[in-house]
């Protein structure tokens, strides 16, 4: 991949808040990373099982196998020449649809971060606690630091739940879904081929629809920052 195809997916992303880079990883690489995940402890309280959704919280560590797998010389490159020389995984959750889920997302933004701690700071807040793990509505600024990588496991189209998303929606700061204005706004569904991945924006107004064509979807979602937080807070889920 050139610097300069790279800096074309830079712009577009800081334009509409989500860019799609397909032929990532090789069908081998996708078997290794599936089969790494298959051998994993699924008994323990980070993962969850149920007829529509298979899902694991703080995926990196709690499969650290599989992260030589992931960070391949391409995915550090895109990190590098997309995001920035300093930026850090933050956040990392797998999920499997199953052929038969009926998983239905709603628009919605992603606002909360994971942190190792609660502690009462301005400009944080509100606060969940879910499984021993925190989460918080952090100031605009980190939020629209972020970004996430998805890495898709199967081809994803309209009909097995691929992303939907509001162009530009991302540099409107928080807004809630009710107000989106159809009448000037668009929907783009993003098809990702197995093996490539979606670049996308916290702030961008997100959903997805339910699987309708019998096919399972697998996707690896990994979020990155480069900022510190204030002192006494970390990221709970930090690796370099």
């Amino acid at each position: 991949m050139t610097k300069k195809y790279l800096q074309n997916h830079k712009k577009y992303i800081l334009e509409k808040g989500f860019t799609v880079i397909n032929s990532v990883f090789s069908d081998d690489e996708i078997e290794k990373i599936t089969e790494t995940i298959k051998k994993a402890d699924t008994s323990r309280e980070n993962f969850r099982k149920s007829d529509d959704l298979f899902a694991v919280r703080q995926f990196l560590k709690e499969i650290p196998k599989v992260k030589d797998l992931i960070f391949n010389d391409t995915v550090k490159t895109i990190i590098r020449e997309l995001f920035g020389e300093k930026y850090f995984t933050v956040k990392s959750i797998y999920f499997d649809k199953p052929e038969t889920s009926n998983w239905y997302v709603a628009y919605h933004q992603d606002l909360t971060i994971s942190v190792d701690k609660k502690l009462e700071m301005e400009g944080f807040g509100p606060w969940t606690t879910k499984y021993n793990q925190f989460a918080v509505q952090p100031p605009l600024s980190i939020l629209e630091n972020i970004y996430s990588i998805r890495i898709h496991l199967d081809n994803t189209d309209e009909y097995n739940g691929a992303l939907k998303v509001v162009p530009g929606s991302h540099a409107k700061g928080i807004c809630r879904p009710e107000t989106i204005d159809w009448s000037t706004e668009t929907e783009r569904i993003c098809s990702v081929e197995k093996g490539g991945i979606m670049i996308i924006k916290p702030l961008i107004l997100h959903g997805s629809n339910r699987t309708t064509n019998g096919k399972r979807r697998r996707v690896i979602h990994i979020e990155f920052s480069d900022r510190e937080l204030p002192e006494g807070l970390q990221w709970s889920e930090r690796i370099n």
